[in-house]
Order: C-alpha cells, then structure tokens, then sequence
C-alpha cells in the first residue's frame, strides 16, 4: 500500500528568541532579564518540530457482543454461553483467524431497578480485522448470528504498516526542523555548522472510529447488499527537537 500523504507540520515550535548577540545559544527557554547562558550553551540553536504522515487503514478492531436476561444466574450464563458459540461459529465461517478473536467484557449480574427481578448478563468479543474492506461484512454476519451489540469500529495499522509511517513521519518533523533552524540562522545573519544532538518524542498512531447506529442498517437489507463503511484516513505524528551549532 502505498496511498499515503505527507502533511504540513501541524505545531512546527521554533526555539528562538534572541536575547543579545549572535555569540550565544537561541533557545525559547531564554525570557527578558534572564541569565545568559552559559560557554557551554553559545552558538547553538534549538528548534522543535512535528512531522504528520497520513495513510489509509488496513487494519480495524470491533467489538462484537450478545446480551441475556433470566430469572436466575445459571439461565443467563447458560444463554450467553450458548448465543457466544453461535458468534464463534459465525467468526469462524468469515474465516477470521483464531489470533484475531479475543474474549472482551463477559458480566452477569442482578438487575437494578426497583421494579426488576432475575439477571441481565453481557458477553463480548474483540475482533481484529485485517482487510478494512470486509468491516460490514463481518459486522452482517455478527448481527445474523445473533450478536445484540456492536460498539466503535477502530481503524487503525498493522504492525508493519505503522513502523514504516513512524519512520516517515520522523522525517517529516526533522525536515521541518531544518527549514526552521536555516530561516531562524538567516535571520539573524549566522551559518549553521552542524547538529549537536537530536531527540524524538511522542511518536503517536491517531486511529479513525465509526460508530454502528444501528444493528438493523446491515442485518435486515432487503437488498441483501453489505453494509458499507467508509474509514477516515489514519494519521502518525512525531515531534522532534534538535540543537545546531552555528557560527
């Protein structure tokens, strides 16, 4: 896959307020009436910088559960066990792997209102699919096995997917840094020498999420079509800041 897009730095921060002559570092930690900086801190500049790269997903977890009430514990339990087999085989015939399926959120418990008796109980499934374009597929297929509740769908990367972005959008950010330490040392009539050191943080994966309205849109087609969803693209973001010599 190779659909993604790099983006403008979102919160490019420039460390550079001058306080005096060229002779020292640019920093923003510098205010007015400060301390100037020591030997150890002259010629420098320190710049900060986000890099953003976009891609489309390829990888969704939803969360797939059925629901039970009785008079006792042991007839919810009983039911629950019984209509989360009838899911497993669903899962199963749309050949989700077994690695993919995992026991999520499983309560039985009394009921609370005033006017209530017996017990309600829940039971989920977290379901990873890795074919973005099968979403409401397997979703239908959840619901006419007698699934009860579908929570967010979370677009997001596969493992490889998001170590490549993570990479690109490092790059992304310590190129935005270089564009601003070269205007910062153009400004203020200076030559970079070089890069004293470099550090990166906050590397994040900012995953899409669609919400299933309702659990008839997709079981109950009399077209019999699949539901469609379409997924926003997912974006990775890195912030750097880097300390160049300068001259």
């Amino acid at each position: 896959m190779d659909r993604r897009t790099f983006l403008a730095a979102s919160s490019v921060g420039v460390a550079a307020a001058m306080a005096g002559c060229v002779g020292r570092g640019l920093s923003s930690d510098d205010e007015a009436g400060s301390t100037p900086a020591s030997d150890s801190d002259e010629t420098e500049i320190t710049v900060s910088a986000d890099g953003d790269v976009e891609s489309e997903p390829d990888r969704a977890t939803v969360r797939i559960g059925v629901d039970a009430e009785g008079d006792t514990a042991e007839a919810v339990t009983s039911e629950l066990a019984t209509e989360a087999e009838q899911l497993r085989e669903a899962f199963d015939e749309l050949e989700i792997p077994e690695d993919n399926i995992e026991e999520g959120r499983y309560r039985v418990h009394p009921k609370r209102g005033e006017d209530e008796d017996g017990f309600r109980g829940t039971r989920s499934f977290e379901v990873i699919i890795d074919d973005v374009d099968r979403v409401g597929e397997v979703i239908d297929g959840s619901i006419q096995a007698g699934a009860d509740d579908i929570g967010r769908v979370n677009f997001t990367l596969q493992e490889t997917t998001r170590d490549e972005l993570r990479k690109d959008a490092i790059d992304n950010a310590l190129a935005n840094a270089d564009e601003e330490a070269q205007h910062v040392a153009d400004n203020r009539g200076v030559e970079l020498t070089g890069t004293k050191s470099v550090t990166t943080s906050d590397v994040n994966v900012h995953s899409s999420r669609y919400t299933v309205a309702a659990l008839e849109n997709g079981a109950e087609d009399a077209s019999g079509a699949t539901t469609e969803i379409d997924a926003d693209p997912v974006s990775v973001s890195a912030s750097v800041t880097v300390v160049y010599t300068f001259e």
